[in-house]
């Protein structure tokens, strides 16, 4: 899966060494969610509620670079 990945300003992220980056990250994260599913699945849970945790997790990330206004 290629991604193209955009500035919040809609411009390209066109730097090799970014996307790298970005790539590396993505597939660590995607290889540990994967773990973790599995384990959850083993675990007799199910899939649609280990599904929704997920996305519960990933909706509370916090952006440290764009705090909130007062």
């Amino acid at each position: 899966m290629s991604t193209l990945w955009k500035r919040p300003d809609g411009s390209i992220v066109a730097c090799t060494e970014k996307i790298k980056v970005l790539r590396e990250n993505l597939e660590e994260l995607r290889q540990m969610a994967q773990d973790a599913f599995e384990d959850a699945l083993l675990m007799e849970c199910d899939e649609s509620q280990i599904r929704a945790v997920f996305q519960d997790v990933i909706a509370q990330l916090n952006n440290p670079y764009n705090p909130p206004s007062d």
